[in-house]
């Protein structure tokens, strides 16, 4: 069974994998990361550890029994117990019910762990899978948003029920 992890210094060669495997996929739905982000990504990886020791952000991976990342689940913008969600599952891995666990453990590990009390996000209109995760999660929708100039919808998670 899958499991979410906190990123770590260790899993920066199969994150980048990820990204790399799954680059096109994603960008049919989000924009592209450009090449800069592959050509510089240790010193990402690097800057987000340090971000995450600062605790502005909380950043996990779900990682496959052979150490693949199959997903990225994360918290950014950390702040006054709030955090927004992002989150992105490969292409090989969608369909099985993967990112819907995934963000159920991390909004337990969310507030227990991290204290915080309600999180946001974001879905494109067009984004039906990500819609379904967030709503099958708890997320209620709370109004309109542009995500790279297309329509979105915007969500809410209380934690503190």
């Amino acid at each position: 069974m899958p499991e979410l992890q906190r990123l770590s210094p260790e899993h920066a060669a199969a994150v980048l994998a990820f990204e790399r495997e799954n680059r096109e996929f994603f960008a049919a739905s989000i924009p592209d990361r450009g090449d800069a982000y592959f050509e510089h990504f240790a010193d990402r990886h690097a800057a987000l550890l340090a971000e995450q020791d600062e605790g502005g952000v909380h950043m996990h991976v779900l990682v496959d029994e052979d150490g693949a990342v199959l997903g990225r689940f994360n918290l950014v913008d950390v702040e006054d117990g709030s955090a927004d969600l992002g989150f992105r599952l490969a292409r090989a891995a969608i369909g099985r019910g993967l990112a819907t666990a995934a963000v159920r453990r991390l909004l337990t590990v969310a507030a227990t762990d991290y204290g915080l009390t309600r999180v946001t996000a974001s879905a494109a209109r067009a984004n039906h899978a990500s819609q379904a995760v967030l709503t099958r999660t708890g997320f209620r929708p709370t109004g309109e948003t542009t995500l790279s100039g297309k329509p979105g919808i915007t969500y809410v998670r209380d934690l503190t029920g």
